[in-house]
């Protein structure tokens, strides 16, 4: 299919970018699910091809490009298998948080070092008692001098264990009304004092993709360290979450792409009582809903990224998007998995991993209840 928002000089980048996929990737995936973790040569190589954070100006260390280079590098690292996630989220969500609202300074010393995978970004928003409700956080900033008293616990963090700075959602306002008005945002750096990281997350998925707990305690952040100004980090979330959320449908789709692809070929070659299974109803009604459901999704994913990097305000689109292509993601894991009957179950099976794999895209970067709410919300409801 053709994409409304590519060009020849897109699909070039995507054979570079896949190529170095399959040399520095594919081979070595199943060695980083095993061990938990992807090594960070691995990010040092991404940030040696140009594939960190590309769409940043050249001062920096990018190549100052249009959005749909980061289109392909998502496309790309999720074909690959959906524990590469952290990747995107230090490219487009994290990253561009520094970028569009940080200081000169803080471009300058983080920025460059971004790009070539020297440090590794996460943020820090979700709490042991706080998931969506992003207004009601516990961690507190209270500014000392020269610098924030951090205190607080963070958990469920993409790249919790090898991240290098860390956006993180803090009150320095307990008393704000409404509440949101006293969220700002910090950069924590690794070494900093006070901050430590708890124990490795151990998921039910995504097993090479590194989440942690990050604990806060009388942690001195320096207070060249907050991003924008204080108070306002409610609206830079909110700001950046439509990005966010898009990445996440980006992802959702092309996993269900990758295991419609996969059951096709494996219904093909699988017999049963004679015959391959493809050629029974209820397996082609079953693959004739998922190609469907595809095409459908493909489309409207694809108008939504064109609007968006044209710039245009698709918050609610976005939040259809997220839900209802991670929930089709999650439905054809379940689909594909049982076209393939035992084999399915069998971890040397790429389904068994997309199955696993998947079922989190309901929940990160807002729960697709949240995204219903949003879409209530802006009809008038």
């Amino acid at each position: 299919m053709k994409h409304p928002y590519l060009n020849k000089e897109h699909e070039i980048f995507r054979k570079s970018i896949r190529k170095f996929l399959e040399k520095e990737a594919y081979p070595y995936y199943e060695k980083w699910e095993e061990e938990r973790m992807i090594p960070r040569s691995f990010w040092t190589k991404m940030g040696e091809q140009g594939f960190l954070c590309p769409d940043l100006d050249e001062e920096y260390g990018g190549s100052n490009v249009d959005w749909g280079y980061a289109v392909v590098i998502n496309e790309e690292l999720e074909r690959v298998g959906s524990g590469l996630v952290g990747l995107g989220l230090h490219n487009d969500i994290v990253v561009p948080y520094i970028n569009s609202f940080g200081t000169k300074e803080q471009k300058q010393r983080w920025l460059p070092r971004c790009t070539t995978g020297e440090l590794i970004t996460a943020i820090a928003m979700t709490e042991p008692g706080t998931g969506s409700d992003l207004a009601n956080i516990k961690t507190t900033a209270i500014l000392e001098g020269d610098h924030y008293l951090l205190n607080g616990q963070k958990t469920f963090i993409t790249n919790g264990i090898q991240s290098d700075l860390i956006v993180v959602a803090c009150k320095t306002d307990s008393k704000a009304e409404p509440k949101h008005k006293g969220v700002s945002l910090l950069v924590v750096e690794r070494d900093t004092p006070g901050f430590s990281r708890g124990r490795k997350l151990n998921k039910v998925g995504l097993h090479c993709q590194d989440t942690a707990e990050l604990i806060f305690e009388d942690c001195r952040v320096p207070k060249e360290n907050l991003i924008g100004e204080e108070g306002k980090g409610f609206l830079y979330l909110m700001d950046k979450l439509q990005q966010e959320r898009l990445v996440v449908a980006i992802a959702a789709q092309i996993a269900a792409e990758v295991m419609f692809t996969h059951t096709l070929e494996y219904v093909k070659s699988r017999e049963a009582f004679g015959k391959p299974i493809g050629k029974f109803q209820n397996t082609q009604f079953k693959l004739a809903e998922m190609a469907t459901d595809l095409e459908m999704g493909r489309a409207f994913l694809d108008q939504l990224i064109a609007e968006h990097i044209e710039g245009k305000d698709v918050v609610t689109k976005v939040s259809m998007a997220k839900w209802k292509l991670t929930e089709n993601a999650r439905k054809m894991a379940t689909d594909c998995m049982q076209l393939h009957g035992g084999y399915g179950y069998m971890e040397e099976y790429e389904i068994a991993r997309r199955f696993r794999d998947i079922q989190v895209a309901s929940i990160y970067a807002g729960t697709n209840e949240i995204m219903k709410t949003i879409i209530a919300k802006n009809l008038g409801l």
